[in-house]
C-alpha cells in the first residue's frame, strides 16, 4: 500500500542553509607536516567502522585524542590508544585540543559527519569522512567549499576508489573504449521499508550520551532500534540502503563519465551559464520516518566540455534495468554499467572492485593498453600522504562530495513529487525554488555547520 505524506510537510521540517558561497581552488594545506614527521590524529566516532578506520592510519603516526558519545561502542579504541585523551563531545575535544591536533577521522552515523568535519576543517585539520559524505545535499556541498577554502587534505571512505579494478575501468572510459558514453546504468539490492516510530521509552543505556548522539538531529527519546546499528533507515540519521552503497557503487560511473566536472569545471570549458541537472524519481511509498522499499530515479546529465549528455538510471532495493542493458551478460544483484556504441564496461561489486568487458565474448582476450590511471598505495595511506603534503588523495571531497550529492538527490527528487533541475554549483533547485528546502533541514540548537 502507498503512503502518502504530502510534500508540505517535509518541506516545513527543513530549511536550506547559507546559499551562494565561493568555491575556492583545492590545494596542499599550508599546515601539511612533512612527509617524514608523525601526524597527529584524533577519531570522532571511533568504535564500528570509525575504530577500523582509525586504526588503518595510526600506524607511523600519534593518535592524540578520540571521541565517541558511547564509552562502550568505542571501548575498543579508548583500549589500544590509552595515550589519547577521551572525549564524548567532539566539539569539546577541537576546543581544547586543536593546537594538538593535525588531522581528524569522522566515522559517526551520517547526521553528524558534516558538523564534525566542517568543524575540524575551519580548524585548518586534514579530514577522512565515512561515507556517505553527508546526509544532507547541501551538507556536502558545504564540505568540498570547505575543503577547498580551508587547503586541507580529504578523503570519502569508499575504499574501492584505491583497487585495481575501479582504475582500470577508469582508464579504459578515458581513452575511448567505449566510444562517447551515453548510457548508464546503476542497481543496488538493499533498499528500506516504511516503519513507525517506536511509542516505548526504553532507559539510555549508561554509557551512551543521546543527546550528543542526536546532535543536529530533532529531539526524540531514545530507543535500542536506532543505536547502535539500526540507525540508517530512518531518515532523521541516515540516508538509507541508497545512501549506504551508494557512494560505493556508483563510484566507477562518476569517474569514467567525469560527472565530477559538473561541480569543478575545467577553466577551459567553463559555460556562461551553471550546468543543470534535471532528476526524476519514483518510490515505492514516502514515509516520514523512514525510507522507502525501493526507488527508481533517472537523471539528465548535461555535457561535460567535449564529453556528451547522457542519462543515469538509479534503481535500489531489487529493482533492476532490462536485460538488454547487459549485452548478453547475465543479469546480477548488484551493478554498475556505462557503455557507448562500441562497448559497455560492468562492475558487478558494490564497491566497484572489478569489471567486465561487454560483450563478453568479444573482448574475452583483450589485454588493452598499459595502466595510465596511477596505482594506490592504499586507500587510507593516500590520505596520510596527502596530510603531509604529498598528491591529493583519489577519492578528496572534489569528487566525494559530488559523489555524495548524486546519491543524496535520489531522496529529493522522490519528495518533490514532480521532475526537478538542480544548479551543482550552487546548491539549488532552480525550477522551483520552494522544493530548496528539501536539500538540507534546520539543525538543534546548539549545532551549526
Amino acid at each position: 500500500m502507498r503512503t502518502h505524506v504530502s510534500r508540505r510537510a517535509f518541506l516545513g521540517a527543513s530549511a536550506i542553509g547559507a546559499a551562494g558561497l565561493v568555491i575556492l581552488q583545492d590545494s596542499r594545506s599550508a599546515t601539511a607536516a612533512q612527509a617524514n614527521e608523525k601526524l597527529n590524529i584524533a577519531g570522532i566516532g571511533v568504535g564500528g567502522q570509525g575504530g577500523g578506520v582509525l586504526n588503518a592510519v595510526a600506524g607511523g603516526n600519534n593518535v592524540v585524542a578520540l571521541c565517541d558519545v558511547d564509552s562502550a561502542r568505542g571501548e575498543g579504541s579508548f583500549k589500544k590508544f590509552t595515550a589519547a585523551k577521551p572525549y564524548k563531545d567532539f566539539r569539546k575535544m577541537l576546543d581544547e585540543m586543536h593546537a594538538q591536533i593535525d588531522a581528524v577521522v569522522v566515522g559517526t552515523p551520517d547526521h553528524t559527519h558534516a558538523v564534525a568535519s566542517i568543524a575540524a576543517m575551519k580548524l585548518g585539520k586534514h579530514v577522512f569522512c565515512e561515507k556517505p559524505l553527508t546526509r544532507t545535499v547541501y551538507e556536502s556541498h558545504l564540505m568540498r567549499v570547505t575543503a577547498a577554502k580551508h587547503k586541507v587534505a580529504t578523503q570519502m571512505g569508499n575504499q574501492g576508489s584505491a583497487s585495481e579494478g575501479l582504475r582500470r575501468a577508469v582508464e579504459l572510459a578515458w581513452g575511448g573504449f567505449c566510444g562517447d558514453m551515453t548510457e548508464c546504468h546503476l542497481w543496488l539490492a538493499n533498499g528500506d521499508g516504511p516503519r513507525e516510530r517506536p511509542k516505548d521509552t526504553p532507559p539510555v543505556p549508561p554509557t551512551l550520551d543521546w543527546d550528543l548522539w542526536l546532535g543536529p538531529a530533532p529531539y526524540r527519546p531514545y530507543h535500542p532500534c536506532y543505536v547502535p546499528g539500526s540507525w540508517r533507515t530512518w531518515r532523521d540519521f541516515g540516508s538509507g540502503g541508497g545512501g549506504d552503497m551508494g557512494c560505493h557503487s556508483i563510484n566507477m560511473a562518476v569517474r569514467a563519465l567525469r560527472l565530477d566536472l559538473l561541480w569543478n569545471p575545467d577553466p577551459a570549458d567553463k559555460p556562461e551559464r551553471p550546468p543543470i541537472i534535471r532528476i526524476e524519481g519514483q518510490a515505492s511509498e514516502l514515509n516520514p520516518e523512514t525510507y522507502p522499499r525501493n526507488i527508481k530515479a533517472v537523471f539528465d546529465f548535461p555535457a561535460r566540455g567535449s564529453r556528451p549528455a547522457l542519462k543515469v538510471h538509479w534503481y535500489n532495493g531489487g529493482l533492476k534495468p532490462p536485460k538488454e542493458v547487459l549485452r548478453g551478460y547475465t543479469m546480477t544483484q548488484w551493478g554498475c554499467l556505462v557503455g557507448g556504441p562500441k562497448a559497455a564496461l560492468l562492475s558487478t561489486c558494490p564497491w566497484n572492485t572489478n569489471v567486465f568487458l561487454l560483450p563478453q565474448e568479444q573482448f574475452k582476450d583483450y589485454k588493452g593498453d598499459e595502466p595510465k590511471v596511477p596505482r594506490s598505495i592504499g586507500h587510507h595511506a593516500e590520505w596520510v600522504r596527502a596530510c603531509k603534503g604529498g598528491e591529493k588523495a583519489f577519492s578528496n571531497f572534489d569528487i566525494g562530495a559530488p559523489t555524495n550529492e548524486i546519491v543524496q538527490l535520489v531522496h529529493v527528487a522522490t519528495l518533490a513529487g514532480k521532475p526537478i533541475e538542480y544548479d551543482p554549483q550552487n546548491c539549488r533547485i532552480v525550477n522551483d525554488p520552494a522544493l530548496n528546502p528539501l536539500l538540507h533541514r534546520e539543525y538543534r540548537a546548539g549545532w551549526s555547520l
